[in-house]
């Protein structure tokens, strides 16, 4: 059963978010203390975590760059009554996966919790097609979402997962902030091109030896970024 931790602090929309949630036989963990919830998103294991940025102590975008400093990947939908292009953007490049302004619909909301559960999937259940790609010290298992750097497991977001992967499946090929925008976030996120800076930054920082010469997401000037052919 997947879990889901949900740090909201109005009730009506806790008690809303979480009746939904267990109706789609998903596992709820509520608090409405960000403290509380950067505590158990760090030492709890869960499939998602749904985040509100206006918090009583510690604010969303606090909750989210604190789990993404200590480099869990748990994907993060970011709930806001704030529609403001600063706050999506400053919302994205803190590390979350997602950005739902309210009010909104409870359907879009489940069909997007959905959509990210069924990216990152569970090994047990996801396709065993073998579909590898291997360069020098690093391993991407697309199929099971899995990369190793010198066979050792490192844990990326999905957002993360999903850049190295569309870069890794065309070494040499430079992509435009724009593109990578477009195809990994969807053309919703138009306009927040410097969210792709702020991933690969995390990324590189994962994955290569030493981020400020990267060895394997490297920058195209002028243009955006490639993954390296000369591996």
């Amino acid at each position: 059963m997947k879990r889901i931790l949900v740090i909201e602090d109005d009730p009506d929309i806790a008690h809303l978010v979480e009746l939904h949630l267990l109706d789609q036989n998903y596992q709820v963990d509520l608090t409405e203390s960000g403290q509380t919830g950067a505590e158990r998103a760090l030492n709890g294991q869960y499939d998602l975590i749904v985040l509100d940025l206006m918090l009583p102590d510690l604010n969303g975008m606090d909750v989210c760059r604190r789990i993404r400093l200590e480099k869990v990947a748990t994907p993060i939908i970011m709930l806001t009554a704030r529609s403001e292009e600063i706050d999506k953007v400053l919302g994205l490049e803190s590390g979350a996966d997602d950005y739902i302004t309210k009010p909104f619909s409870i359907r879009e909301f489940l069909a997007r919790v959905k959509a990210i559960l069924r990216r990152t999937g569970d090994p047990e259940t996801l396709a065993q097609k073998g579909s590898l790609i291997r360069t020098d010290v690093l391993e991407i298992d697309i199929d099971n979402r899995i990369v190793r750097r010198a066979g050792e497991r490192v844990e990326l977001t999905p957002k993360e997962f999903e850049l190295l992967a569309l870069l890794a499946r065309y070494p040499g090929r430079s992509f435009s902030r724009e593109q990578l925008l477009n195809r990994v976030w969807g053309d919703q996120f138009a306009g927040y091109e410097h969210t792709v800076n702020s991933h690969i930054n995390r990324l590189r920082a994962k994955i290569e030896a030493d981020p400020s010469q990267p060895k394997f997401v490297l920058t195209t000037w002028g243009i955006g970024y490639r993954f390296s052919d000369a591996l």
